[in-house]
């Protein structure tokens, strides 16, 4: 699959996508482009409300690779500046609901983690050339 750009028409679907799946426990809408999705929420940087986004997943041993993508946008998504202020956050997979820090991932594990990605929707390898940001790659591992 193409790479898709951030568009209102792409944001508003995004937006039906997260809905459905909160509403469905995680069961609805489960997997896009081949990838497994989980509900991630962080709190606000400002507001310290809680803020939901629907995102795709790699597993990584008890844990969870995102990719900050933003659809290769030049800034960095808001759930990703809100998790370095907040790094604990929520993940909804499954209809089960737990706790996770985040951090980014350096070095040989972020292209790791990447070509794994990218293998599943290869539109990752895309964003890069329309942003001259490094795209973060982010585990987010439960909290015991």
């Amino acid at each position: 699959m193409a790479a898709v750009r951030r568009t209102p028409l792409m944001v508003a679907i995004w937006r039906l996508h997260r809905t459905a799946f909160r509403l469905s426990g995680g069961r609805l809408g489960a997997r896009i482009n081949g990838m497994p999705v989980l509900l991630l929420t962080t709190r606000g940087r400002k507001s310290g409300r809680p803020k939901s986004v629907a995102l795709q997943y790699v597993p990584e041993g008890a844990g969870y690779a995102v990719i900050a993508s933003y659809a290769g946008e030049d800034r960095d998504p808001a759930w990703w500046r809100n998790l370095k202020v907040h790094p604990e956050a929520e993940v909804l997979i499954g209809g089960k609901t737990e706790r996770i820090r985040a951090r980014e991932i350096e070095g040989p594990d972020r292209e790791r983690l990447w070509r794994k990605a990218a293998a599943l929707y290869p539109g990752y390898d895309e964003y890069p050339k329309w942003t001259a940001r490094r795209i973060p790659v982010v585990l987010l591992e439960p909290i015991a």
